[in-house]
């Protein structure tokens, strides 16, 4: 398995984990967590958004990783395209945790960049 498939793995994981952000708390209701979490404040709020954001961006992200991979685009740049992808997105969830909207949009840009790469190296290969 290459380095770029597995962060199709970790960018898969990561929303699991800001989510968990959002639900830690000692009154969370496990009967109705949606609720709860669409009713949040502050960071848990931004952890949630964050979350359903991950789910938006992971979709384009492993479909570009695939199509590189089966147009035979250089393993390198794959690779690298890919793991500048989710080291973004974990950046990005720390600056949405933190609410540097700006930064965030900036780091976001960079990462829809790395995805369309992606695209691009396969279309020349």
């Amino acid at each position: 398995m290459t380095l770029a498939y597995w962060m199709v793995l970790a960018c898969a994981m990561l929303p699991y984990l800001t989510v968990a952000v959002a639900k830690y708390r000692p009154d969370y209701d496990n009967a109705a967590p949606r609720a709860q979490l669409e009713q949040g404040t502050g960071v848990r709020q931004r952890a949630y958004w964050a979350h359903l954001n991950g789910f938006e961006a992971f979709p384009p992200f492993a479909a570009a990783v695939i199509i590189a991979h089966l147009a035979g685009a250089a393993q390198s740049t794959v690779d690298l395209l890919a793991v500048a992808f989710v080291v973004l997105r974990v950046v990005y969830v720390g600056l949405y945790l933190a609410d540097l909207p700006a930064a965030r949009s900036l780091v976001w840009t960079a990462g829809l960049a790395a995805v369309i790469g992606l695209f691009v190296a396969a279309a020349l290969v």
